[in-house]
């Protein structure tokens, strides 16, 4: 499942997080990148340790905490730490597939890599390229969205970013391990909470609506992995 998370950070918040992130330390795309990806990735990020990064990361980890939307679509257990990039003119990152195991830098922790995010930091009228092309089971997606707003989808995915041309292109990246493993589950309770909220819309506290719900509590007791 691909969706758009609209609205992440708000069009002040982008601004003050690119303020933040443009005076922050900025060292090779390739420190995170696994031995097969590494050599098509050309690109810069904020050093993980760089406490730019961990400001801006906290103030989204913060947003999605209250974005209903993202609460829906990825059911989140582990978000890592918010990551940022930029692509200046030529850079580009090839075809890959993200790490299934991402280690929290400096701590002991893991997180398995169930979600890929990708939070635009430029809007799309300021550069050129630099589309973020995600191959699904509809064909390739390709997604270039408004500052503020964030693309989320399977970390199984084969994505890449098409070499920019004219400007520059800052974005956030992370993942989420999910306390659904599989896409699919999560694909069909994310629709069926879409589809309580319409009928709680339409008909408040409806005995349809309270019986989807009740069989959309007994598929998570089935499906969720906690540890």
């Amino acid at each position: 499942m691909l969706i758009t998370i609209p609205s992440v950070l708000d069009a002040h918040e982008v601004t003050e997080a690119r303020s933040i992130l443009d005076a922050a330390t900025w060292v090779d795309g390739k420190v995170t990148a696994g031995v097969q990806s590494a050599s098509v990735k050309h690109n810069q990020q904020v050093a993980e340790t760089d406490p730019a990064a961990r400001q801006v990361g906290d103030w989204i980890i913060k947003r999605l905490e209250q974005h209903p939307l993202f609460i829906s679509a990825a059911l989140p257990l582990k978000v890592f730490p918010p990551l940022f990039n930029r692509y200046g003119e030529g850079h580009t990152f090839g075809t890959h597939v993200d790490n299934a195991i991402r280690q929290i830098t400096g701590t002991p922790y893991r997180i398995r890599t169930d979600l890929s995010a990708t939070l635009f930091l430029s809007e799309p009228d300021t550069y050129d390229g630099g589309e973020l092309c995600i191959e699904d089971t509809y064909g390739t997606q390709r997604v270039k969205l408004p500052a503020g707003d964030m693309v989320l989808y399977p970390a199984t995915s084969l994505h890449y970013v098409t070499p920019v041309t004219k400007g520059v292109r800052v974005a956030s990246f992370f993942w989420m391990q999910s306390m659904i493993r599989d896409d699919a589950q999560r694909t069909i309770l994310f629709d069926l909470d879409a589809t309580i909220q319409l009928m709680n819309q339409d008909q408040p506290h409806s005995e349809h609506a309270i019986r989807l719900t009740g069989i959309y509590h007994n598929l998570l007791r089935q499906w969720v992995e906690m540890g």
